[in-house]
């Protein structure tokens, strides 16, 4: 299950206002290195490959891990382009849905908070198994109909 439109819009916020902080450069470069399919709304899935691919630092062809220009200059330039010129971030992408970047998402997004929010990343609902209550059930019927022809037979 992926960050619905809330989420996504609290962890763009924290990308794009707490940069600058040391203590949470780390955890936004993870961010960045998480798949774009973690955010559910399609603007928010646009907005976040922007940063992704806008804030990726060069890197010679070998295989080397990704880096993140994450602080600075170049980092308030990304962000700025995408608020004031949001066609860049995708076609249909309008100013309204790009204002909120750079403003910081508040105090409660804590290091709790993003935990929580890598578990919503990752969350996929199980939809292969029943539900437990459709298991217990189905037990209960088969120790039922098991118990009455072991009565049946009894008597």
């Amino acid at each position: 299950m992926a960050l619905d439109a809330e989420l996504g819009k609290k962890m763009l916020q924290l990308i794009t206002s707490r940069y600058d902080d040391r203590h949470w450069r780390k955890k936004i470069e993870k961010t960045l290195s998480l798949p774009q399919s973690g955010v559910a709304d399609p603007i928010q899935q646009q907005l976040f490959m922007y940063l992704k691919i806008g804030l990726k630092a060069y890197k010679s062809r070998r295989a080397d891990p990704d880096a993140w220009i994450i602080g600075g200059y170049a980092t308030k330039e990304v962000i700025d382009r995408a608020k004031f010129q949001p066609q860049l971030v995708g076609s249909d992408v309008k100013k309204e849905e790009v204002a909120f970047l750079g403003t910081d998402p508040g105090d409660d997004v804590t290091e709790g908070w993003w935990d929580e929010m890598l578990v919503q990343w990752f969350d996929v609902p199980e939809e292969e198994k029943p539900a437990e209550g459709e298991e217990e059930g189905k037990a209960d019927e088969t120790e039922s109909a098991a118990t009455a022809e072991g009565h049946s037979s009894k008597a």
